[in-house]
């Protein structure tokens, strides 16, 4: 935006242009619901001009006239309310917006045009989107919602006490920490919700890889349990298990990035490899399924990652590797990092990858090397979880799992 000229004149058409924008939308909202609507096509885009020319008015020096604006479209849109009340109707979003259109009209000259043209347009989208916001706030489990404030909650309250600074030995930093579990529950709670509401709507292979950004070893447990139960989802499921598994490394990958972008530049290579090897393995031998109505992913398996009690797991954990790692790379060195890495690789490899970047005394080839070991131990761990509940499919859970895991070895000594 900063190559164009905002003139006056277009910053007009701006103005015009977002009155319109709302009008026609209120226009259409009036049409298919045959109620009273406070403006339509022609209200809403002189509701910005007005906005627009008391804003210019100002500054020609006549600074009582926003204000002045403001307190009349204020007033327009309480009589319409009070209108409303009176036919049992209580709903204030069309008054809200016109007092939205005012401001933004004046923002069109007064600020930065993106201020008008981002409030404009997100007012649009919320005023038009009504019918799915509410969908979606009818399927919002309470128990979800009040864990997901809870946490939000003790974040604030928590994060600004915490002292960031290094404490004993092993430099651990409460703030660090903090934020880690801030944004590993974050990406997790995308992954969840994108499961939660699409993961009935969407087929296997894609409930895959939506649930491998929460946790792909959730993700093969559940598949084996409808493979167990349903034979003919076994190809789907296997194959949906080694989309999750693919999913996992572009999540490490983010993460690492996010946290030391060094040895995330160093590895991009690496996970770019394994995860195309892990999509082309669970496309390979994929056998289409004809019900698709029937496929009704099982998602209840993956956890809400902003409940507060495994969120402070997680930062135990951490913790808890991060003094460990340290302890066995000062007395044991490289060997008993390795065998480290294989060991935890069969649980949760998040804390542990996320503990040693931090770890400025291992050097960069030692992490990446323990990092891939750490994912391959997982993966072959996820093979037998699929293949012990999946009995008939275990000589194909053992090619597939197999391959992607053996992958893995190449890339220690590159």
């Amino acid at each position: 935006m900063n190559s164009i000229q905002w003139t006056f004149q277009l910053r007009f058409i701006i103005a015009l242009a977002l009155g319109l924008l709302i009008g026609l939308e209120r226009e259409s909202s009036k049409n298919v619901t045959k109620s009273i609507i406070l403006g339509g096509i022609r209200t809403f885009p002189i509701i910005s001009m007005f906005g627009f020319g008391c804003a210019w008015l100002y500054q020609l020096g006549s600074v009582f006239m926003l204000p002045a604006g403001i307190i009349c479209v204020t007033v327009l849109a309480a009589i319409s309310y009070l209108a409303k009340i009176k036919t049992d109707r209580f709903g204030a979003t069309s008054e809200i917006s016109a007092l939205l259109m005012f401001v933004t009209g004046a923002l069109a000259l007064l600020a930065d045009i993106w201020i008008a043209m981002t409030i404009g347009i997100i007012n649009t989208i919320l005023l038009s989107e009504k019918t799915q916001l509410e969908s979606f706030v009818e399927k919002l489990n309470r128990t979800e919602f009040t864990a997901v404030l809870k946490f939000l909650l003790v974040t604030l309250i928590i994060l600004p006490v915490l002292p960031d600074q290094n404490y004993t030995r092993f430099d651990l930093n409460p703030a660090k920490i903090w934020w880690i579990v801030i944004l590993v529950s974050s990406i997790g709670f995308v992954g969840y919700l994108l499961s939660k509401y699409l993961g009935n709507k969407i087929g296997l292979w894609l409930s895959g890889l939506i649930g491998g950004i929460v946790s792909s070893t959730a993700v093969c447990v559940a598949n084996g349990r409808l493979a167990k139960n349903d034979p003919e989802m076994t190809d789907s499921a296997l194959s949906s298990s080694i989309v999750a598994c693919s999913v996992m490394y572009i999540r490490i990958f983010i993460l690492i990035f996010i946290l030391n972008p060094v040895i995330g530049y160093s590895m991009w290579w690496k996970f770019l490899i394994l995860c195309l090897v892990g999509f082309g393995i669970s496309l390979f031998n994929k056998k289409p399924v004809e019900n698709t109505a029937s496929l009704k992913p099982d998602v209840h398996g993956l956890n809400n990652p902003f409940e507060l009690k495994p969120a402070l797991l997680f930062a135990l954990l951490f913790v808890m590797l991060s003094i460990i790692t340290q302890i066995v790379k000062n007395y044991t060195g490289t060997n008993g990092l390795m065998t480290l890495s294989a060991v935890v690789g069969l649980s949760d490899i998040d804390p542990f990858i996320l503990s040693i970047i931090h770890n400025v005394s291992i050097n960069i080839h030692l992490i990446t090397s323990a990092i891939i070991i750490a994912m391959m131990s997982n993966t072959i761990i996820k093979g037998i979880y699929f293949g012990y509940l999946v009995p008939a499919a275990r000589y194909k859970t053992i090619q597939k799992f197999g391959i992607l895991a053996l992958m893995h070895i190449p890339l220690l000594f590159i």
